[in-house]
């Protein structure tokens, strides 16, 4: 006998589809604003993409399996929804391994040391002192676009006018960024250190006329006001676990294991049908805010989705039972790893990269970024674990389409692997395979997660970590008062999605809520 919905159950101010973190931010401030809210999780837990998990079996580590590092989050959200939840700095910005003139040697950025560094690898301080002007632009940048995030959105022109920097706005806002790291760095390994933050989650070339990799630029580098990186303390679970406690001292009610199979409004009331448990049921809302996709949005509303997503990442995490040894022994690998750590990210080696994806292969050499978390953060190890010397490694590869996957998952993630782990050995003095600790069945503690391990995993459209292309900081023809309107007065998108999603901000759910009450 076909299933029948039930009738619509209790009607609430608001239904929020999702709880990712967006999807807890929202529903934490509307509950403070005195609203009825339910969240509705298709998982067992909340947190989406941001998650603390034991991956390895038997073995007591827990990492942040997906999204990893926190920049985007204003303080303004943390102290509005009263926060127990730390950061901490990092005490190396990145150090990038070179070969030059036969020698193994390296960049290390932060530190008293980076004048000396720079001076070493490009023998001068021309770079050095561009590097100084570059950022300090881009943190002119930041100060004055980081506040705008959590306000309505602001016009093109009246953005513009804030920045108050013409160059600044040309190469950021109108030109593609590689003329800019070309303009102002010449040695090839800077100039791919600069350009890594245009193409982490982003598959596109330095000169790509979209300037989509300018808007993931841009949002790499504004993060807190001053551009800086920052380690959750306890992981991203941490997080997320909190803004849950935030969301239900509020008095939001959360429902885990609570798919939302279908949304129907007029526009003033809305329904939401749900399946739990083999059951169906419809709750009424006066607004849904769906903490999902674009294109799961448009499948719930039985509207034409839009544009297809691609993501294009590797996502690896490793549990070492030491760090290895580098070929740049003027380095201590406690030092190199305590950052980003740059692998085949010359500007040169990305270059190629993109043209191999881009023509259908695996990057020949592919690049990819590293840190270890449990450097800055060991708690997230069993003390007996921090005591025998092990840490972790999160490793975020760039430039492998989802498309490259197509064929055969298994084996081109297996190959891939393979090659990413041995650009890395390239720059080490041992395997990195014999780092590698073991779980309780004797096998390696490696995990390694493409694009369409993500989407099947995450349902992150094509393995998208930011849902879709992101978009500039400011209004246009398409966009709403806050960035999170869609075609139906009372559906609000808060995801990734939203313009000024991306990455582990809140700012979506903060300004859905904003939106939601009218602010």
């Amino acid at each position: 006998m076909p299933e029948q919905d039930a009738p619509a159950q209790h009607r609430y101010d608001a239904v929020i589809v999702g709880g990712g973190h967006n999807g807890l931010v929202a529903a934490a401030y509307l509950a403070r604003a005195g609203r009825s809210v339910l969240v509705l999780e298709r998982l067992g837990t909340t947190g989406g993409a941001a998650v603390s998990t034991r991956p390895f079996a038997g073995v007591d580590a827990r990492l942040s399996r997906y999204s990893y590092l926190v920049s985007l989050l204003p303080r303004k959200i943390v102290q509005d929804l009263g926060l127990e939840f730390a950061v901490r700095k990092r005490t190396v910005s990145s150090y990038t391994p070179a070969v030059r003139d036969g020698r193994a040697t390296g960049l290390l950025v932060g530190g008293d040391g980076t004048r000396d560094s720079f001076a070493a690898l490009t023998g001068g301080d021309r770079e050095y002192e561009a590097w100084q002007r570059f950022y300090a632009m881009t943190g002119r940048v930041a100060e004055r676009v980081f506040p705008t995030l959590t306000e309505p959105l602001p016009a093109r022109d009246v953005l513009r006018a804030r920045i108050d920097d013409p160059d600044a706005w040309r190469m950021l806002f109108e030109e593609p960024i590689g003329v800019a790291v070309e303009e102002n760095f010449s040695d090839d390994l800077v100039r791919g250190v600069v350009l890594t933050d245009a193409l982490i989650g982003t598959f596109a070339d330095a000169h790509d006329p979209s300037l989509v990799q300018n808007r993931c630029f841009l949002y790499h580098v504004i993060g807190g006001g001053n551009g800086d990186w920052d380690v959750p303390v306890g992981g991203m679970g941490a997080l997320t676990d909190a803004l849950a406690r935030a969301a239900r001292e509020a008095g939001a009610e959360i429902r885990p294991l609570h798919e939302v199979t279908r949304i129907e409004t007029d526009g003033t009331h809305a329904e939401v049908t749900v399946r739990s448990s083999g059951a169906q049921q419809v709750i009424g809302a006066r607004r849904v805010l769906v903490n999902a996709s674009p294109q799961a949005l448009a499948a719930l509303l039985g509207e034409e989705p839009p544009a297809p997503a691609e993501g294009a990442q590797l996502k690896v995490n490793l549990l070492l039972t030491r760090l290895p040894r580098l070929r740049d022994h003027t380095v201590d690998p406690r030092r190199a790893f305590a950052g980003t750590f740059h692998i085949a990210e010359g500007y040169g080696q990305l270059a190629d990269a993109y043209r191999d994806a881009a023509q259908g292969r695996l990057p020949a050499a592919p690049p990819s970024e590293i840190y270890c978390h449990s450097l800055t953060d060991p708690s997230i190890l069993a003390p007996g674990l921090t005591a025998s010397g092990y840490q972790t490694l999160t490793l975020f590869g760039l430039h492998t389409p989802a498309r490259l996957f197509a064929a055969d998952n298994d084996a081109a993630r297996a190959e891939l692997l393979k090659a990413t782990l041995a650009e890395l050995d390239a720059h080490l003095d041992e395997p990195i395979a014999d780092c590698l600790a073991l779980d309780e069945n004797g096998a390696p503690c490696i995990e390694a997660k493409t694009p369409l391990d993500l989407e099947r995993d995450l349902r992150l459209p094509g393995g998208h970590i930011f849902h879709r292309d992101l978009a500039f900081p400011h209004a246009t023809e398409s966009t709403g008062r806050w960035g999170v309107e869609t075609a139906h007065a009372n559906v609000l998108l808060c995801g990734a999605g939203a313009v000024r999603g991306g990455g582990v901000s809140g700012v979506p759910g903060h300004n859905a809520a904003m939106a939601a009450l009218g602010r």
